[in-house]
Formats: structure tokens, C-alpha cells, sequence
């Protein structure tokens, strides 16, 4: 099921779980919801930043979907206009084959950014992933640029003690094995805390109320197998080997990748609840059919 939830310029629409399953709905039977369910005192509007058919939110949007959230997509590519950002009660960011300073080239990055700087601005409760991180820091006025080296396939990631002790972070082991892709990195924000590290540069910061996290939590084996078609060239090793390795890896990192965004919803449910109960009205949300 697709549903467009918002008629109009917005690239916006509310998609049934079977579509971000790989398999689609014959799937659904190996996908087991109970992982993902939590108690919530109201649906939640969540809107989903892409930047391209190949790099959705993967297991992520499937957690908001399982939910019983309201889940909206905006396409940066494909134009259009979201909400105001205190119309969401969060926003998720997912990556991208470009880099955070690639401008000339990508001509949205500047009004993503706008928009991201709304969001922090507000206190929405967000949530980057690689470029989506990446795109938070330079929002919030970190510098981005390249990395030492590329982490292209599966690294250790390790949390620092304040990501321990972080709400959404601590969802996840102290120390696990994390896909990534990306060969940019970014400083702290001003004001933010570094919540996990690998050897090679920070993977996840907070600052306010939006995390950024460089490893793929959200990735599927059939994002990679997309981006492998896509990019052999950048493999460190033949694509069979890094295809086998991930097929084997593929179920740990989806749990990792659920216990996130579930931590990240509930943090979310709990800013509205409190919103709402305030000065905020209830908004007005389409059932979920």
C-alpha cells in the first residue's frame, strides 16, 4: 500500500511496510513487528529526507511503519516543499553517493540545509544517517570534509561513555560491527557530545534534540546489492566477498538498526506528548489503512 497522506508539491507519502521490505509483502511473515512495537500515547508524524531512489530509510521507515506512525518522504532530488519543521514531531535524514559539500553540483544541499537549520532551530527531534549526519553538522555549523581514509564495508564502532548514557544510543551494544559507506566526516557541533567512535573518525554525535549517526543502521541487503551494481569500483574487495559478508551480517545489523529507531521514536512520542499536553494542538493525521 501507498497512500499519498499530503496532495501538492510535496514529494510526501505514507507507504505500508510490505513496500520497504525486500521481497515486499511476502516478507512481511519473516519480519517480526513485535521487535518494533512500543506503547505510545498518540501516532507520531515522522517525515523521511532522501536524496535518491537507491538510499531510502530502509530498515528505518520499515520501525515507524510497524509502529503505527504516520511516515511522510520527502525526495530532495525530486523537488517539492515540506511542512513547516514544527509540524513533524521528528525527521529522519538518510544518506547519499554525494558529499556534504558538493553545492555546485547538487543545488538542494543548500535548501536542505535551511531546512535542517529550521529543525534544529525548533528543537524537532532528529535523526542523520551518513550523509543525513553529515548534512546535521554542517546545519549546525560543524565543519564537514573528507575523512583520514574510507570505511567502505563492515567496522568496528564503539560507543564513548556519553553514548552510553545517551537515550537513543544506548540501545545498542558498547561495542558492535556497523556497515558503512562514506569517505566524509564531520566535527561536533558546537554544544554537542560525541556519542561513538571508530578508528578512524566519529560515528555518532548529539546535539539538542537530533543525532547523527555515520554507520548504516538503516541499510538492507538490498540497499547494498544497489549500491554494489552501482559503485564496484569503490569496493575494497571483490564484490562477492563483500556481498557474502554482508548477507551473513545482514539480520544483527537490522536488529541494531530497529532498537535505534524504536529508542529514537519513543524520545520523539515523549517531546510531542509533552508538546501537545502544553500549547501544541493535536494535528490532524490520516488513519492508517
Amino acid at each position: 500500500m501507498v497512500r499519498v497522506s499530503q496532495p501538492g508539491s510535496l514529494h510526501c507519502v505514507t507507504i505500508g511496510i510490505s513496500n520497504l521490505l525486500p521481497g515486499g509483502a511476502n516478507t512481511l511473515n519473516h519480519f517480526d513487528t513485535r521487535c518494533v512495537q512500543r506503547v505510545y500515547s498518540h501516532r507520531v508524524r515522522v517525515l523521511s529526507v532522501t536524496h535518491g531512489t537507491c538510499v531510502p530509510g530502509g530498515v528505518f521507515e520499515a520501525t515507524v511503519e510497524a509502529a503505527g506512525h504516520v511516515l511522510e518522504r520527502w525526495s530532495l532530488p525530486l523537488g517539492g516543499t515540506p511542512g513547516l519543521a514544527r509540524s513533524y514531531d521528528a525527521v529522519m535524514i538518510f544518506g547519499g553517493s554525494m558529499h556534504p559539500d558538493q553545492d555546485d553540483e547538487f543545488h538542494w544541499l543548500g535548501r536542505e540545509e535551511e531546512f535542517l537549520r529550521e529543525v534544529l532551530a525548533e528543537g524537532v527531534p532528529a535523526v542523520g544517517v551518513c550523509l543525513g549526519a553529515q548534512m546535521l553538522a554542517r546545519a549546525a555549523g560543524a565543519w564537514v570534509a573528507p575523512a583520514a581514509s574510507p570505511e567502505i564495508g563492515w567496522f568496528d564502532v564503539e560507543l564513548t561513555p556519553e553514548g552510553r548514557e545517551d537515550p537513543v544510543l544506548r540501545a545498542i551494544p558498547a561495542r558492535t560491527t556497523a556497515f558503512q559507506w562514506h569517505s566524509y566526516t564531520f566535527g561536533i557541533p558546537q554544544g554537542g557530545s560525541e556519542l561513538a567512535r571508530s578508528t578512524v573518525c566519529t560515528q555518532a554525535f548529539r546535539v539538542g534534540s537530533a543525532w547523527g549517526i555515520q554507520f548504516h543502521a538503516e541499510v538492507t541487503l538490498a540497499m547494498v546489492e544497489a549500491w554494489v551494481a552501482e559503485e564496484e569500483d569503490e569496493l575494497p574487495v571483490p564484490a562477492e566477498e563483500f556481498l557474502d559478508a554482508t548477507a551473513s551480517r545482514i539480520a544483527a545489523s537490522s536488529e541494531l538498526g530497529r532498537s535505534l529507531c524504536s529508542a529514537f521514536l519513543q524520545v520523539a512520542a515523549a517531546r510531542s506528548t509533552q508538546e501537545r499536553g502544553a500549547t501544541r494542538p493535536a494535528t490532524s493525521l490520516p488513519a492508517n489503512t
